[in-house]
Order: C-alpha cells, then sequence, then structure tokens
C-alpha cells in the first residue's frame, strides 16, 4: 500500500548496531530451537483500516447469538436475563476504569463492593469464607486443589467424571505443576459411583472434586460423598451452579469444605465466551491458604465503617514464589455484576428462580423424552438441565440433528460425545427462565422431524 516502505538491510544493520546485537538470531537466543517457527509467518499485504474493518464486521456476521435464535445450549454458561441496572452499575467510572487498589483502603466504594460479593457468596455457599473472586470456574477448581495439597500435604486428588470436562483438564494440567496426581471416579448411574469412590479412596488422598448438579444434569448425594472423604482426611471440593443453590442445600451445609463454581450466571452475558468471574469460599480453616483477595469490614479512628483490604496473596508484590495463587488480579468488575444481579433477586427471588427453572426443566424433559427416537439419557432429578438419549448414529448422527434444528432457528442443545465418548448419542439442554413454555414447544417441533429426518437419512445410507 502505498505511504509503506520495508526496511532495508543497512536499516536494519543499523537497528541492531544501535542495541548491540550482531545478527536478529541472537535476539531469539533465549528461545530453544524446537519451538521456533522456522519460516516466514504466512501473512497476507497489510490493508486500509477501513477495509480492516469491514473485514471485521463481515466476520462478525457469521457469529450468532442468543438473542438471534431460540437456545437451549449450556453446558456450563447459560443465557438468563440480565436487568439494566446491572449496565448502569458496572458502566459507573469508579467500577469499570480502576484496575486493582494498590492503597486499598482510598478505594472503600470497591472495597465495599469486594465486601457484599463476599457475603453474598458465602450466605449462597454456606461457608463463613469466600475471596473477591477468581478468573472463571475451572480455574477455581483448580486452585481449590492447591489449596487441599497445602492443607494435608497429600498429592493425590480424585475428580468425578462428572466434573465439567473443562474443570477436569484445567485440573490435570495445574496439578502436574504443584505435584499432584488426579484419578478419575466413575459415574453410575450419571452420578459419582460412592462405591468406586470407596475404593479410590486412601490416606494419600488430598481431596475429592464433585460437581452439584453435575455436567449430565444429575443431582448428587453430596452428603454422602463428603462422609466418605472425610472418613479418610480428605478434603471436599465442590463446584457447584450458584443459580441452583436456591432450590438445593447448600454445599456448607453439607459438610463440603470448598465451594466453587462458574459465575457468568449472575449477571453476567454470555458475551461469545466471557470474560465471567469465578467463586470460590471455604471454611474458616483455609482462610489463610485462600486464593485472591478479601476484603474486611472495620472502623476508623472516629468510629466510622469502613472498608479494608484483609488478605491478599497476589504473588508479585506479595509473596511471590511463596504465594499460594498465581492469581495477578481478580475479575472484579464481573463479580459486581454478580452481587448487584444477586440483590436484585433477593432472599425470595433466587428461589423463585429455581423453583421456575425446575417446573419448566421437567415440562421440557418430558415432553422431549415422549417424542420418537428421544429418550431420557437417565432419571435422576434435575434442576435446570437434563440429558438425553436421541437414536441416531453416535456423535455425528447428534451433530446432524443440531444442524437441523440450527434451520429452524433452535440451538437445540449441547452434543454430549464431544466430551463424553459414552454418550456419543446424549444431548445436553439447558433451561432458564428466558425459556418459554412456547420457546420449549418450538425445540420439540424441530426436535422431532430432524430426529425422524436423520434416521431415515441413515437408514437409506445402509440400505443402498
Amino acid at each position: 500500500m502505498a505511504g509503506y516502505t520495508s526496511v532495508t538491510p543497512g536499516d536494519l544493520a543499523h537497528m541492531l548496531g544501535v542495541i548491540g546485537a550482531g545478527s536478529v538470531e541472537e535476539l531469539f537466543d533465549a528461545i530453544p530451537e524446537g519451538v521456533r517457527l522456522g519460516r516466514p509467518i504466512d501473512l497476507p499485504p497489510g490493508e486500509p483500516e477501513q477495509a480492516v474493518y469491514a473485514e471485521l464486521r463481515r466476520l462478525a456476521a457469521r457469529n450468532v447469538s442468543a438473542d438471534d435464535e431460540i437456545t437451549f445450549l449450556g453446558a456450563g454458561m447459560y443465557d438468563h436475563y440480565v436487568p439494566a441496572i446491572i449496565d448502569m452499575l458496572m458502566s459507573r467510572s469508579e467500577f469499570l476504569t480502576p484496575y486493582t487498589p494498590y492503597q486499598p483502603e482510598v478505594s472503600q466504594g470497591g472495597l465495599q463492593v469486594m465486601f457484599e460479593y463476599q457475603t453474598a457468596i458465602s450466605e449462597l455457599t454456606g461457608l463463613p469464607v469466600s475471596n473477591a473472586s477468581v478468573y472463571e470456574g475451572p480455574s477455581a477448581v483448580g486452585a481449590a486443589a492447591y489449596m487441599a495439597k497445602l492443607a494435608n500435604k497429600r498429592t493425590r486428588v480424585l475428580v468425578s467424571r462428572g466434573v465439567h470436562p473443562h474443570s477436569r483438564e484445567t485440573l490435570e494440567t495445574l496439578a502436574i505443576g504443584y505435584g499432584t496426581t488426579v484419578d478419575e471416579v466413575r459415574l453410575d448411574a450419571a452420578v459419582t459411583d460412592l462405591a468406586a469412590l470407596g475404593e479410590a479412596l486412601a490416606d494419600d488422598v488430598s481431596a475429592i472434586v464433585i460437581q452439584q448438579p453435575n455436567f449430565l444434569g444429575a443431582i448428587e448425594d453430596v452428603a454422602a460423598l463428603t462422609e466418605a472423604a472425610h472418613a479418610h482426611g480428605a478434603l471436599v471440593i465442590c463446584a457447584a451452579d450458584p443459580l441452583t443453590l436456591g432450590v438445593l442445600e447448600a454445599p456448607g451445609n453439607q459438610g463440603v469444605d470448598v465451594c466453587v463454581g462458574e459465575g457468568q450466571s449472575l449477571g453476567n452475558r454470555l458475551d461469545f465466551g466471557g470474560p465471567s468471574f469465578g467463586f470460590f469460599a471455604a471454611t474458616q480453616t483455609h482462610l489463610r491458604s485462600m486464593p485472591g483477595r478479601i476484603a474486611g469490614e472495620t472502623t476508623d479512628a472516629d468510629g466510622r465503617r469502613g472498608f479494608v483490604l484483609t488478605l491478599q496473596t497476589r504473588e508479585q508484590h506479595i509473596r511471590r514464589e511463596k504465594a499460594t495463587s498465581n492469581i495477578c488480579t481478580s475479575q472484579a468488575l464481573n463479580a459486581l455484576g454478580g452481587v448487584v444481579y444477586l440483590s436484585w433477586l433477593g432472599r425470595q427471588g433466587i428461589v423463585d428462580l429455581g423453583e421456575l427453572m425446575l417446573q419448566r426443566t421437567h415440562y421440557a424433559r418430558e415432553t422431549l423424552a415422549a417424542l420418537d427416537g428421544v429418550s431420557k439419557l437417565h432419571d435422576r432429578p434435575v434442576v435446570r438441565e437434563f440429558a438425553l438419549r436421541l437414536d441416531v448414529d453416535g456423535l455425528d448422527g447428534v451433530e446432524r440433528v443440531l444442524e437441523r434444528c440450527a434451520v429452524g432457528g433452535v440451538n437445540a442443545g449441547y452434543a454430549l460425545g464431544r466430551s463424553y465418548a459414552e454418550h456419543a448419542d446424549g444431548l445436553l439442554v439447558a433451561i432458564t427462565e428466558q425459556r418459554s413454555r412456547a420457546d420449549i414447544d418450538r425445540l420439540a417441533e424441530v426436535l422431532g422431524p430432524a430426529v425422524a429426518a436423520e434416521r431415515a437419512s441413515a437408514g437409506a445410507g445402509v440400505a443402498s
């Protein structure tokens, strides 16, 4: 493009001389040969800004948002209504623009947000201590397992196969770094196999990780799993869906030591995958080993109410290599959305929302399971998400059913075979208060014919 010139050999030699380097290759001595690309990057010529903008608009138009279709996709991220008050408060400059309070006591408003957020999470989870957020749900699971190792010095973690696949993958990745092995506990009838857990538990198990409800939507017997783990001195980490805790017993009330989870459903939109925030609550015993920051309430010299940053484990300016976490900040703005949302709902509102999801989930599950070629994957109680089995040819068949439903303007859910080979014919369907009875009926209208068309297509292929 006119106006751009390439760097001449003379210019390059001059630049290298200024910085004291003998060659371009010398600049990359610190990078091992095995991870170098070894060839020029295949990039097209530069374009003017307006052309780039037009291209990005074209690419963005390929996205389909939850506002463009009726979506029953969940699997950890959910299409809930976000009230206008959240956008209003999150866009205020005192919350939107600060990075982090290096002189924390000056930031009374930010500290109060943290304190109120911690209070809400503690009440929700039934645990006395909450931090002022972590990045997202899966990393909260990994951080909780590390905290368990710090607590009892054991080097083995048991994780239920019902835990979100992303959380299991994150746990396994992080565990390598802190010298812990991760073993998976199988499911039985869609919930954690208590007998298999008992066989796997031993004196070297630091913690067990479970999820409530689990990835298949089934309600786990948290109390029984907790009792089994505690009998061997292992901690219990429960990854919970926060919006189901209006109708399910709080994990802390069932003896769970640590409750973590994904906070996206609390006042945060899907936003094509983020950002969101993770919550982290624990018993008082683990107060000083928790990752992130904890704000506290106090009074000043004149007896006025005030807030302080009580604990922070930020590695780069506090404890460095002795830090209990690698978290360099928190998702404080997203967590603000979470506490505003919980305040907007109120104590009764979260119960009402949970009951609404229960009713609509029951209706959807029974309606869809009555379709020809569709059945329940399990009969366990569910709250907002449930798994179906489609009478089609494995994962490919399910994916084609989903494509047919999409043509009808409906995202029918998540193909379980992407994460669970044993459920290659499975479909995970999520319900929120955004999905009306009419929406559920529309899903049935497109799913039934889509399954029938896929079965007919497969049958024709066999016949030919």
